[in-house]
């Protein structure tokens, strides 16, 4: 999986606190805007970016959108990270 996308949106400090939100569970664009001191069209930006990126997932309810994690690509993430330090400790062994 290219990772390019994920980190990008990771970048962001406003998209990690939306992901820090979305750990107390799923969350409407609304619910999310209330957090933050900006307009709901820039959080919807955010939350499409995040969407894009595979962090987070969306489904509709009613007339309403729920944004909740997507642990998947966190997992793909640390298990690429975990490979790349045993590599590096298996280097410094040799």
């Amino acid at each position: 999986m290219p990772f390019g996308d994920t980190f990008k949106a990771l970048s962001d400090p406003t998209r990690r606190e939306i992901l820090s939100l979305l750990r107390q569970g799923s969350m409407t664009a609304g619910q999310i805007v209330e957090h933050f001191d900006t307009t709901g069209a820039t959080i919807s930006h955010h939350l499409n970016i995040l969407r894009q990126a595979g962090l987070i997932e969306d489904r509709k309810s009613g007339k309403y959108i729920y944004y909740e994690l997507n642990t998947t690509v966190f997992q793909e993430v640390l298990s690429w990270l975990q490979t790349l330090m045993e590599e590096q400790h298996h280097e410094k062994d040799q």
